[in-house]
């Protein structure tokens, strides 16, 4: 039972609750091309695409993780964290995919991390699609168009549960589909950059059909790796498995029946896309009354193998945005947003933003947003196990060192978010778990190393590792020893 005790305290949280930090393949390993390891479409974006990231990098190097994984796995026990949740590379496993060989070096490689991890008393859990496929199922059919795509990911995860399942108990089929969809086939800034106009200026795409089909395929593929590790796996294993999606909340921007309707009908496009087919084998009626015929079809046998559903659900929650009604008046779509949700995402009303911003555009910090979006998905879904898989806060790269390890807005973010989160499981949802994002700073997808949300920062040019503020907080949480005020723990924890 979660105590009563007003001020934020690893008590608080039952004795089983899973507390860890999170990060993914393309975004720390590096040794790019090194070990076999063949191309992912974000290698080919990075090299080809520079003028897309932010600052002309690329994941070549990252963190080096790849060579410096043992030191990673002693900060991790540092921090006193009791889980680790990473990705593993396709193609670092399946070069080529299927039609290629598999790469005994990847998989050491990953036999060697989870191992290192077990020693430290670190639970794994274990993402297998992190935005990151291998190109050469790009060039052959497509990837995500293809319903070839399906069968892929289920041979890449079946490689994965017989290599690994016996040591790893939690596992994540496909991290964010809701993101893939909006940002690679919808507004196009994300590989394979396929959009159309007027929504963006691509080289190829149908913004309009292409989003839809790509979800279905990777609805598809959740469920055919799901029917794999029911089937074959996890009475044996003992494992979990489920899936990620990145959840906005949102609220109306104007106190009126159409704009409360905009929000809700936001979250369907954003949470329900996913979570309605998984669970209820159907699409979810806000979008099918919008969407309709470009909404593709579940067969008998997709709904067989979709009655497998999962056995918890990840939340990537970080920030709100005010919603308003754009089916009753003209309004500038924001490209977070499918614009079939008739919604338009802000984070400004009156002149005044919804909480204080960050350093990544439109993540805002408003803590109460944590309760109300587990809420959401334990009302829509008969409060299925929840695991909070990745938030944390966005800062500016670049800045003085000093700057960026005395993060303390990051302090205050943690601590206004986690107690929103006590304030969830205490009103009865099932939350198992909290993972921050993240452990280390990484290479930011498309806004490449300018932002920053590690809690260890990372030099660029040395790769040396030095906690900044927040992970000393942590640590001290974790201890069951918080400070509640900014002045009490400035002062308590510089000696850790």
């Amino acid at each position: 039972m979660i105590s009563g005790c007003s001020c934020l305290n690893r008590s608080q949280f039952p004795s089983s609750f899973f507390f860890g930090t999170a990060t993914s393949s393309y975004q720390i390993e590096g040794a790019y091309l090194e070990a076999n390891k063949g191309l992912s479409n974000w290698d080919v974006f990075t090299h080809l695409s520079p003028g897309e990231i932010k600052d002309g990098s690329n994941g070549n190097t990252a963190d080096d993780h790849y060579h410096q994984f043992l030191d990673d796995v002693e900060l991790m026990h540092s921090l006193g964290v009791n889980s680790y949740r990473f990705s593993i590379s396709w193609v670092r496993i399946l070069p080529k995919g299927r039609f290629g060989e598999i790469n005994s070096e990847g998989i050491a490689f990953y036999n060697k991390l989870i191992n290192a991890l077990l020693l430290k008393g670190i639970e794994p859990f274990v993402t297998l699609h992190h935005f990151d496929v291998p190109q050469e199922l790009e060039d052959r059919y497509g990837a995500w168009l293809s319903p070839q795509m399906q069968d892929d990911f289920g041979y890449f995860a079946d490689i994965c549960f017989k290599a690994f399942g016996d040591r790893v108990k939690h596992w994540i089929t496909l991290n964010e589909a809701n993101m893939v969809a909006q940002y690679g086939y919808y507004s196009g800034i994300w590989p394979p950059n396929r959009c159309s106009y007027p929504v963006g200026k691509c080289k190829a795409g149908d913004s309009e059909l292409e989003p839809y089909i790509a979800a279905h395929n990777m609805i598809l593929a959740h469920a055919t790796a799901t029917e794999i590790y029911r089937k074959k796996y996890q009475e044996k294993q003992g494992g979990k498995i489920g899936i990620v999606l990145h959840i906005y909340w949102y609220e109306p921007l104007r106190d009126i029946p159409v704009d409360r309707v905009a929000a809700q009908r936001a979250l369907g496009f954003i949470a329900a896309w996913f979570m309605d087919p998984i669970m209820y084998g159907e699409y979810p009626p806000e979008m099918r009354q919008i969407v309709g015929l470009r909404l593709p079809a579940f067969s008998m046998e997709d709904k067989r193998k979709l009655a497998n559903k999962l056995d918890f659900i990840g939340i990537n929650h970080y920030s709100t945005l005010y919603a308003k009604d754009c089916l009753l008046s003209p309004c500038n779509y924001h490209d977070d947003l499918l614009k079939d949700t008739f919604t338009y995402g802000t984070g400004t009303k009156d002149g005044v933003l919804i909480g204080e911003p960050t350093a990544m555009p439109t993540f805002y910090v408003v803590p109460n947003s944590m309760e109300k979006t587990i809420t959401y998905f334990k009302d829509r879904y008969n409060n299925t196990p929840m695991f909070i898989t990745e938030n944390g806060y966005a800062q500016p790269s670049g800045r003085n060192i000093e700057d960026m390890l005395n993060d303390t807005n990051r302090v205050e973010y943690m601590e206004g978010y986690l107690t929103s989160l006590v304030s969830a499981m205490r009103n009865g949802a099932d939350v198992r778990g909290y993972f921050h994002w993240s452990l280390i700073d990484n290479f930011e997808w498309t806004y490449g190393y300018t932002i920053s949300f590690g809690l260890v920062h990372v030099d660029r040019t040395t790769m040396q590792r030095t906690p900044k503020r927040s992970a000393k907080w942590f640590q001290h949480f974790l201890k069951n020893e918080a400070l509640h005020h900014p002045q009490e723990w400035q002062q308590n924890i510089a000696h850790l």
